[in-house]
């Protein structure tokens, strides 16, 4: 079942315009939640997140886009699909009205909402091998536009490919300055010793809700120094550790990169901090 415009629908039934600016001209955004047991996790953030994102798109927000509003949408789709007692995915899309060229006829937007089942309650460290390589074919540009869930996942995609065609994990993606600024589906930490980095939003890395929820628990730990800087590749081996961070899987460490192996030993100390913070939520 599927949520088009407040409309909740059977798979069957619900369609799009082949005309869909998203489709079209990559014209639209999307936001991706995880709900336990109907619970939305970290809802406020990710609602003020949406509304940036279109508002640094020039869509208008619809008079009806409250966080109670959305919420309602949001429970209702997960009944709707018998997922009330079970944890889930949430997407939310948001594409412009269509009509137009590059210069849209209306900034007025419609909406859609899904809903999938995923297997874990709260989040778990995988004990598997995970090991991730440079992706250094296409860059990221850096500023304000990376930072937001476009429907322009291009270099991602590209990445997540060349990942999968020489048996990695993952792959790290670049920005234009050669910083490495994330992975192709999260946020990128790196360790060393008491001092744990992440790159700024300014690079163009995403404005990741975990990635916010980890640096607020990062900023409570004594002994542990953060900073939101640049990350050259040459870092990548001299760190201690190294992990990736997305609203679904929490925290993902990386366990090889080129010659180099990691512990896991600072993911493991937080991802329990995360669920605690996930529980209060």
């Amino acid at each position: 079942m599927f949520n088009i415009n407040g409309e909740i629908l059977a798979s069957e039934d619900a369609s799009i315009s082949i005309l869909n600016r998203g489709f079209q001209y990559g014209d639209a955004l999307f936001e991706t939640i995880r709900v336990i047991n109907s619970e939305i996790m970290f809802w406020e953030d990710h609602y003020f997140r949406l509304m940036a994102s279109m508002r640094i798109l020039r869509m208008e927000i619809p008079s009806s886009f409250s966080p109670e509003f959305l919420e309602a949408e949001i429970k209702s789709l997960i009944e709707a699909n018998n997922l009330s007692q079970q944890p889930s995915k949430i997407k939310i899309n948001v594409w412009r009205k269509d009509g137009g060229l590059y210069t849209p006829e209306s900034r007025e937007v419609n909406y859609m909402i899904s809903a999938y089942p995923i297997s874990e309650s709260f989040y778990v460290l995988s004990g598997n091998d995970y090991e991730v390589e440079l992706f250094k074919d296409h860059y990221v540009a850096s500023g304000l536009l990376s930072s937001i869930k476009s429907n322009n996942k291009l270099v991602s995609i590209l990445a997540s490919i060349y990942a999968e065609e020489n048996d990695y994990q993952n792959c790290l993606l670049l920005n234009d300055q050669k910083s490495v600024i994330e992975a192709s589906n999260g946020n990128l930490f790196i360790v060393k010793e008491n001092l744990v980095k992440t790159p700024p939003i300014s690079d163009g890395c995403l404005n990741g809700i975990i990635r916010k929820q980890v640096m607020s628990i990062l900023g409570e730990l004594e002994g542990i120094e953060l900073k939101e800087e640049s990350i050259s590749p040459f870092e990548l081996q001299k760190a201690d550790e190294l992990f990736i961070t997305n609203v679904i899987k929490g925290i993902q460490p990386i366990t090889k990169y080129r010659k180099k192996f990691f512990s896991t030993d600072f993911s493991k100390r937080l991802i329990g901090l995360l669920n605690a913070k996930a529980r209060l939520n």
